[in-house]
């Protein structure tokens, strides 16, 4: 399957942005139209997959990466295979990025959520082509390193058992993140029923309470 970045959702832009539902003017609208078709221009999504069979005792068979931490043990219980996804818009976005910045920061911020949005455009592309390949399989939601009670630190060993570097461009730092930063890993389960979906929003992440976001007043846009 190949990577597919088909549209930037408005919503998710101006919920990165920290919107909550105010009136988005006419002056910030074209901003963020000539924000986002700009994006959709400089993108090259790039993603590797791999299909693993889940184990009674939470292993991946096939590879040496074990998934760590309560919460994704919990989400792929009902689970016999596990997806590792690795999906990236490439270094094009970051020095787009980059450079904007140096000309206006106001734009670079708007390409900044674009840029979030996009990439989970990208996953959820791919997550809608991998369910209808595994028909009549169901996917759970998609689970990333670092969120809930799973490590950052699960970044090495997930990137080795993709060969992430090697086969997307994309590289870790000494401390487990990505770059490009417009980047994502996740793990799907593979289930033969339904399954439950979470809501979206702060109330729904387990990590809520001590959440260094929500004390300044933000969010984090993963939930």
């Amino acid at each position: 399957m190949e990577a597919r970045l088909s549209h930037i959702d408005r919503g998710e832009v101006l919920r990165y942005l920290g919107y909550r539902g105010e009136r988005v003017g006419a002056a910030a609208e074209e901003d963020l139209a000539r924000c986002e078709a700009l994006l959709m221009q400089t993108a090259r999504p790039r993603l590797v997959w791999k299909l693993f069979e889940h184990s009674a005792d939470y292993s991946l068979n096939g590879c040496a990466y074990r998934p760590g931490g309560e919460d994704i043990r919990l989400l792929l219980r009902d689970s016999a295979h596990v997806v590792l996804l690795a999906a990236t818009l490439g270094t094009e976005v970051e020095q787009l990025i980059r450079r904007t910045a140096a000309k206006s920061m106001a734009d670079a911020v708007i390409l900044d959520a674009a840029g979030s949005a996009a990439i989970e455009n990208v996953c959820d592309n791919f997550c809608a082509d991998l369910e209808r390949e595994l028909a009549p399989c169901y996917l759970t939601e998609r689970f990333s390193p670092g969120y809930g009670d799973m490590p950052l630190s699960d970044q090495r060993p997930f990137f080795d058992a993709l060969s992430v570097s090697r086969r997307i461009g994309v590289t870790l730092t000494e401390s487990c993140l990505m770059i490009p930063q417009k980047s994502v890993t996740a793990l799907i389960g593979v289930s033969d029923k339904p399954q439950p979906r979470r809501g979206r929003g702060c109330a729904s992440c387990p990590r809520a309470d001590d959440c260094v976001f929500r004390k300044g007043g933000k969010s984090c846009g993963l939930f």
